[in-house]
């Protein structure tokens, strides 16, 4: 007799998965004994598992930040920079941030450069900024609107992300960079499988 319970629906692929891992070596600056774990990664995933694992956190951080699609990624940094940002948060970083994520919502190219704009007013100097700049790196141009296409360089929105995270880290009081940087890996995970990567705000 034919088995009538439903099969199990498979599980989307992460999106870390979207890029391969060889095109991502080369843009993480690894140390050697980062580079030995990331080269035993059959993939992405494995190689995020690999590098938390042996404590390399920072390193797992970058990797995220690069194999994460951009849209996901710019997210992903605004999820880390809420969980450690200080009430209330500065005029500046609160606008860059939330013109970040309006751009993962909406897309338009007025609010990525807005974001940019943001950023610019918060001197670049907190993870709200950089993820402005990795919102506006995401986009199709660099250059000002109405002139001709100025594309930023692949790596670029990569960066701004990791930059972003790990300012998120270290933010006062900074001996909680490694317990964070756990808590970021698991948001990006989330993230990765079509979650929201929600990070309760950091008491204390």
């Amino acid at each position: 007799m034919p088995d009538p319970s439903p099969a199990p629906i498979a599980a989307a692929p992460s999106k870390l998965l979207s890029k391969n891992l060889a095109d991502l070596v080369h843009l993480l600056f690894l140390t050697e004994p980062a580079a030995s774990v990331v080269a035993a990664a059959a993939d992405p995933v494995a190689a995020l598992a690999a590098l938390e694992a042996a404590g390399l956190l920072t390193e797992a951080a970058r990797l995220a930040a690069h194999a994460l699609p951009r849209r996901e990624a710019v997210w992903w940094a605004c999820m880390c920079a809420r969980h450690t940002a200080k009430s209330p948060m500065p005029p500046a970083d609160l606008r860059a941030l939330e013109a970040s994520e309006a751009w993962v919502f909406r897309g338009e190219d007025s609010v990525r450069r807005r974001a940019f704009e943001h950023a610019q007013e918060a001197n670049f100097s907190s993870p709200e900024a950089w993820a402005g700049v990795a919102a506006f790196w995401s986009g199709e141009s660099m250059a000002p609107a109405g002139q001709a296409t100025v594309p930023p360089a692949p790596h670029l929105a990569g960066t701004a992300v990791a930059g972003s995270v790990t300012l998120s880290a270290v933010r006062d009081p900074p001996d909680r960079r490694a317990a964070r940087l756990v808590r970021f890996l698991a948001s990006a995970r989330d993230i990765g499988t079509g979650g929201t990567g929600r990070l309760a705000h950091e008491e204390g």
